[in-house]
């Protein structure tokens, strides 16, 4: 009989948890940016700085970033950031340092905090990007002859490289940022700090763009939450750019052979199908009860099946209303479909109108999930996770790139659409690809802002908004407030002669005095004074 903790320290040894912790990244092939130092030129690299992308913020694809940098001289853990503090200095005339002059980018130290946490203190401070200097070595650079990275007296290096996850809360971060290794970083710093002098760096991110069809992927899982929203909205961007894009979906199924789950299934229990070939985490960590992660690999070939026959145009509508519906209705340990009990997949499959029995056939033709044999589509996943290196979900892969930053509508579309041949992109991408709400631009007919199309009485547009509607609006709104400024000031002339009228009625001549002359008196009471 399994115990819970048999049971977990299996699960301590699968790589789904990399938000938290150092894991090597296996092909790094797929990085999509470059790092280089412009001034001083005897930083500059012809081939660019070794680095790493962070996994949130908005990267500028197709575009790039130079500034010069600040090196901030802390984590930039605490608030409020001192934007005093930190080299170049530039001194007023008081003695003290000028602010951080914008535009410009940040350079923070790593540690004693999230990345997320460094990266939106530095967004909110003004930056336009992020450069985290690592502060440990990797062994790769440490254990060198000559010595690449050094490190103070005590320090261990670090084996795997440090991934920059997001903490959870990423979504308000908007700036890109990256890790640069702590040779290079304190090649950066001494110019700043030891010398106090300038240097510009330049951030570039491209996406091959062989072809007028962009290629792109989202490997994921039933139950990783991270893009569950993306995944609930972003279809109608997917159909508005139609036949000019290749979606395919892939899910991260964990080789149970490899780690000891097949020659030993008792120990794995529940996490597994086909006698241990094919595992998945314990969504609700409670491995004894709820949604095991057996059930999330039926439901992963579940997906896979429903793709391959709906999938094949690049679209898959139907596959996109099966998601919907399930993320809806069956994303809830209590509807979550089990081998026991797979009602509520069923109806999802009903209401996107898929013939289950076509998806079940499916199922076992692959190779089922119950007997200790190769599952064709399970193993094509695992297969295609070893050639892709991936080892952090939700990743999307747009033309064989990874591409970093959060996974939301904005950036995945505008991501697709930087990977077009120049002059092949649709219309709907020189419409939406750089408006902030994509969905609701690509709701309204390419018109960014959620505005009707036509409504400016047929003026040019610009960025969605016609010129007719612009000065009809500015026109309207002048308007009205002329109005508003003129019945206010009729009222304010109203109140003046009412107040006139009062005091005229207390001080005004009552009697007319003797010989021509003439006397005013004033009354208060029943006392009259003559003046």
């Amino acid at each position: 009989v399994k115990t819970k903790s048999q049971m977990r320290s299996f699960v301590s040894l699968l790589p789904l948890g990399l938000g938290l912790m150092p894991v090597a990244l296996g092909n790094l092939d797929g990085v999509s940016s470059n790092f280089n130092v412009e001034i001083p030129r005897g930083l500059n690299r012809d081939e660019g700085y070794d680095h790493r992308e962070a996994l949130f913020g908005v990267p500028q694809y197709g575009g790039e970033i130079a500034e010069k940098v600040y090196y901030a001289d802390s984590t930039l853990c605490d608030d409020p950031v001192d934007k005093r503090k930190g080299y170049p200095c530039t001194y007023d005339s008081t003695g003290a340092c000028e602010p951080w002059q914008s535009p410009f980018i940040l350079m923070v130290d790593r540690g004693d905090c999230t990345f997320v946490s460094k990266v939106r203190r530095a967004q909110q401070a003004g930056a336009s990007a992020v450069l985290i200097a690592d502060n440990v070595c990797t062994c790769g650079n440490f254990n060198t002859s000559p010595q690449e990275c050094t490190m103070d007296p005590g320090l261990q290096c670090e084996q795997n490289e440090p991934i920059m996850a997001d903490d959870g809360s990423g979504n308000d971060v908007s700036i890109p940022s990256f890790l640069l290794f702590k040779q290079d970083a304190d090649a950066i710093k001494t110019v700043l700090k030891d010398q106090n002098g300038i240097v510009q760096v330049k951030l570039q991110w491209g996406i091959p763009a062989p072809d007028d069809r962009v290629e792109w992927e989202l490997w994921s899982n039933p139950v990783e939450v991270v893009s569950k929203n993306f995944q609930k909205t972003f279809y109608p961007d997917v159909a508005a750019l139609g036949a000019s894009q290749q979606f395919t979906p892939h899910f991260y199924i964990f080789d149970g052979v490899q780690n000891g789950c097949h020659s030993n299934a008792a120990n794995c229990g529940s996490l597994c199908v086909n006698q241990g070939r094919y595992c998945a985490v314990d969504p609700d960590s409670d491995l004894e009860r709820g949604i095991s992660g057996g059930d999330v690999v039926v439901e992963s070939l579940r997906r896979l099946c429903i793709w391959q026959h709906h999938g094949q145009d690049g679209v898959g509508e139907k596959y996109w209303r099966y998601v919907n519906y399930f993320l809806d209705n069956c994303d809830t340990e209590t509807s979550f479909p089990t081998s026991a009990n797979s009602a509520c997949a069923l109806a999802g499959l009903s209401a996107a109108g898929i013939d289950s029995s076509q998806v079940d056939q499916c199922m076992f033709d692959s190779g089922g999930t119950t007997a200790d044999n190769v599952n064709q589509l399970l193993q094509g996943e695992i297969d295609a996770k070893a050639e892709r290196g991936i080892v952090v979900i939700p990743t999307v892969y747009v033309n064989t790139v990874v591409m970093r930053g959060s996974i939301s509508d904005q950036t995945v579309f505008s991501t697709i659409c930087s990977g077009f041949l120049d002059g092949t992109s649709p219309e709907i991408c020189r419409q939406c690809a750089n408006c902030f709400d994509v969905t609701g631009c690509v709701s309204a007919g390419g018109v960014c802002g959620g505005s009707s199309p036509g409504g400016g009485g047929g003026g040019e547009k610009k960025d969605g908004i016609s010129v007719g509607t612009l000065f009809l609006s500015l026109f309207l709104t002048v308007g009205v407030m002329g109005a508003g400024g003129f019945m206010y000031y009729k009222r304010t002339q109203r109140e003046m002669r009412d107040q006139v009228r009062g005091i005229l009625a207390e001080y005004m001549p009552l009697d007319d005095g003797a010989e021509g002359g003439a006397q005013m008196t004033a009354r208060s009471g029943n006392n009259v004074a003559q003046i």
